[in-house]
C-alpha cells in the first residue's frame, strides 16, 4: 500500500510517501521554493516524494491530507449562530475548505489522472497520529497543542498498539497557540512562525507580568479558555494560506495593549518591558501546559507521552515535562508543527483506518534530498569559485579531523551532507558549525552570517554519551526539542551555546543515527577535551538550504571560512586549486 501525506493550504506545506508503512521520503515545500512557512499545495515536495520511491502519482493507492472541512461542523454551526463572526472570517474559510475540496482537481492538472483516493484527517487527528504512530511506544498519552486547526485548539486521547482513542478537544476560539501568537505580534514580531524570537527573548526577562497576564486566560485540568476580550480572532481573522508566506492579521484586541503594554513596532528598540513580557507569557504558557499533562497522565495511566502541534515546537516548556510531570518518556517527532501532518494523515490512514500494524519507528530525521560527489564535482567546476582552496577526501577520517581543527581555530564552517533533515532543526546535515568554547562565537556569526537579532541563541551538539557531564538532564533528544539547564560549573568550558539563563537547546548526536556529524564530534573532542560543536542552521534569512548550489551560494556570499560538501572541502585561499588526499 502507497500512501502520499500532504500538509496543503496551511503554513509549512509538506508531502511525505509511505511504502507499507515504512517512511520513505518527508520534506517541506519551503526548502525548494526557498519562501519560509510556505502554504498551498506541496507540489515540489510531491514531486520529490514520488522520485524518492521511484513511482508516479499513478501507482499511489491513497492521498491523506490533515484536513477535514466536515469535522467538528456541529460546532461551526453554533459558533456562528451565537459569536456571529464578521463575513470576512466566514468566507476565507469556506474558501480554504473550497481549495480542499477541490484538491483532486488541482493535483489532476499539475499531475494527470491517477486513482488515489483523497482522504481527509482531521488536523489534530494529524497531529496525534504523527507523534503516537512512528514512536517507539505499544501505549502512550498522546496530546496535541496548537494555534487551530478543523475548528479545535488542543486535542488529547490515549494510543494503544494501532489505534488512538480521542478523550478530548478544546474547541475554537479557546487556543494556547493563539494566546502565544497574539503576544508575539504585541512585542514586534509580526512574521509567521515569529514565536521562537520570543522564547529567545523570554531568558532575558523576570515574569514581572505574569499576574496580569493570568487575566487573559482560565485553566483547570486539561481544559483551558481565552478571555476574548483581550483577543480579536474570534470576531474577524484574515489569513493567506496559497501561494506564498502565510499571513496572519492581528489577533490582540487594543485591551490587551491597555492591560501589558503599548505594540511594539518591529524597528523599536527591545526594552527590558518587552523581554518581561515574553518571560511572563513563556512562564504562563508552562504552567498551564504542565497542568494540562499532569492531569492527563493522571486519566490516561500511561508513563509515555507523545506531544505534537505547533506548542510541542516550544523546546523551554518541553524541557520542563520529565522533571514536572510523572511522565516518564516522551517522544516529540522532528516536524512536530503543521509539518508533521503530513506524516500523521498518512499513518492514520495507514494504522487506525485500515487496522496495519506498526512497522517503523522515526528515529532518523534525515528524510529529503541528497547529492552525489559527482553532482557536487560538477557543481564546483562549473561555478569554479573564486579564491578557493577546493580538497577531494577519499579518507574521511582525515575530513573530520582537518574540519574539527579549523572549527577549533574559531573558524565558521559550513556542514553539508547527506540527506536533508524533516523538520525546522538543522540536526547535522545542513548545519553552519562552530566552536562553543568562544565567548564571542555568537558576535562571529551574526556578524558573519546570520544578521539576526542577538538574543538569539545557538544550539550545543553533544555526543549522546557526554550528555550527563555537561547538563542536569540526561534524556536523550537527538530532534533538538528540548531546553535544559547546563551544569554550572561546565558554563564557562561552552560559553557560545549556554542562554543567558544558564540553559542549552541541545540535540544529543548518537553514532546510530548520524555516524559523520558523530565522527566530526568526536575529533573535536579528541583535539579540545570538548564533546560539543555549536550548531545552527545553514541559511541566511532563508529556508535552511537543500541543494549544494544553495549552501555553496550562502557560503560565498557570506564571510563563512569553510564549507564542506559531502568529501569536498572548499577553503577561502588566493592559490585555488584541487587535489586528492587519502
Amino acid at each position: 500500500m502507497i500512501i502520499l501525506g500532504l500538509n496543503a493550504y496551511h503554513g509549512d506545506s509538506s508531502a511525505c510517501i509511505l511504502k507499507d508503512g515504512i517512511l520513505l521520503a518527508a520534506v517541506e515545500e519551503e526548502r525548494f521554493l526557498r519562501i519560509k512557512h510556505w502554504a498551498g499545495i506541496p507540489t515540489k515536495s510531491i514531486k520529490y516524494c514520488l522520485e524518492e520511491a521511484g513511482i508516479s502519482l499513478k501507482d499511489v493507492d491513497y492521498i491523506a491530507i490533515n484536513r477535514d472541512p466536515k469535522a467538528n461542523l456541529a460546532k461551526k454551526v453554533k459558533f456562528s449562530l451565537l459569536k456571529r463572526p464578521s463575513i470576512s472570517l466566514i468566507t476565507d474559510r469556506l474558501k480554504n475548505s473550497k481549495k480542499v475540496n477541490n484538491l483532486h482537481e488541482t493535483l489532476e492538472k499539475e499531475f494527470g489522472e491517477f486513482n488515489a483516493k483523497i482522504m481527509n484527517i482531521e488536523h489534530h487527528l494529524a497531529h496525534l497520529a504523527s507523534s503516537f504512530f512512528v514512536s517507539k511506544y505499544e501505549k502512550a498519552a498522546v496530546v496535541s497543542v496548537d494555534g487551530f486547526g478543523d475548528f479545535v485548539g488542543a486535542m488529547w486521547g490515549i494510543g494503544n498498539k494501532n489505534k488512538i482513542e480521542v478523550k478530548n478537544r478544546v474547541y475554537f476560539p479557546h487556543s494556547l497557540g493563539l494566546l502565544y501568537l497574539a503576544i508575539t505580534q504585541l512585542l514586534g514580531f509580526p512574521k509567521y512562525g515569529d514565536e521562537f524570537k520570543v522564547m529567545g527573548l523570554a531568558a532575558y526577562g523576570e515574569p514581572t507580568y505574569y499576574e496580569k497576564m493570568k487575566k487573559m486566560v482560565s485553566w483547570s485540568g486539561y481544559d483551558f479558555k481565552l478571555n476574548l476580550e483581550y483577543f480579536n480572532h474570534h470576531k474577524k481573522l484574515n489569513m493567506t494560506w496559497e501561494n506564498g508566506e502565510p499571513i496572519t492579521s492581528q489577533v490582540f484586541s487594543k485591551n490587551m495593549e491597555q492591560l501589558l503594554i503599548k505594540k511594539r513596532v518591529s524597528t523599536e528598540e527591545i526594552s527590558q518591558d518587552h523581554m518581561n513580557i515574553a518571560a511572563s507569557l513563556q512562564k504562563l504558557y508552562e504552567t498551564i501546559l504542565l497542568e494540562m499533562l499532569n492531569k492527563i497522565h493522571e486519566e490516561s495511566n500511561s508513563d509515555n507521552l507523545c506531544f505534537a502541534g505547533g506548542c510541542a515546537m516550544n523546546s523551554l516548556a518541553n524541557g520542563k515535562i520529565l522533571d514536572n510531570t510523572p511522565f516518564k518518556n516522551i517522544y516529540i517527532q522532528p516536524a512536530a508543527g503543521d509539518a508533521g501532518g503530513a506524516i500523521g494523515a498518512a499513518y492514520y490512514v495507514y494504522n487506525q483506518i485500515f487496522d496495519k500494524k506498526r512497522e517503523y519507528i522515526l528515529k532518523n530525521p534525515y528524510l529529503g534530498p541528497e547529492f552525489t560527489d559527482n553532482q557536487i564535482k560538477t557543481l564546483l567546476k562549473d561555478t569554479k569559485p573564486k579564491n578557493c582552496r577546493i580538497k577531494y577526501y577519499e579518507d574521511q577520517n582525515s575530513l573530520y579531523y582537518d574540519t574539527a581543527k579549523e572549527i577549533s581555530k574559531g573558524h565558521v564552517i559550513g556542514w553539508f551532507q547527506g540527506r536533508m533533515e524533516w523538520g525546522p532543526r538543522a540536526l547535522g546535515n545542513r548545519s553552519i558549525l562552530g566552536d562553543p568554547r568562544r565567548k564571542d562565537m555568537k558576535e562571529i556569526l551574526n556578524l558573519k552570517i546570520k544578521r539576526r537579532e542577538s538574543f538569539r541563541p545557538f544550539a550545543p551538539s553533544i555526543l549522546s554519551e557526554e550528555v550527563g557531564k555537561y547538563f542536569e538532564q540526561t534524556y536523550p533528544d537527538p530532534f533538538m526539542l528540548k531546553v535544559y539547564k547546563v551544569k554550572e560549573e561546565k558554563r564557562e568550558r561552552i560559553p557560545a551555546v549556554v542562554h543567558k539563563d544558564g540553559t542549552g537547546r541541545l540535540q544529543t548526536v548518537s553514532y546510530e543515527i548520524n555516524p559523520r556529524y558523530h565522527s566530526l564530534i568526536s575529533k573535536f573532542y579528541e583535539i579540545t577535551g570538548i564533546p560539543i560543536l555549536l550548531n545552527t542552521s545553514f541559511n541566511e534569512n532563508e529556508p535552511v538550504v537543500c541543494t549544494p548550489k544553495e549552501a555553496l551560494n550562502c557560503f560565498l556570499r557570506t564571510n563563512m571560512d569553510v564549507i564542506i560538501l559531502n568529501n569536498f572541502m572548499i577553503k577561502r585561499d588566493p592559490n585555488r586549486n584541487i587535489s586528492k588526499t587519502s
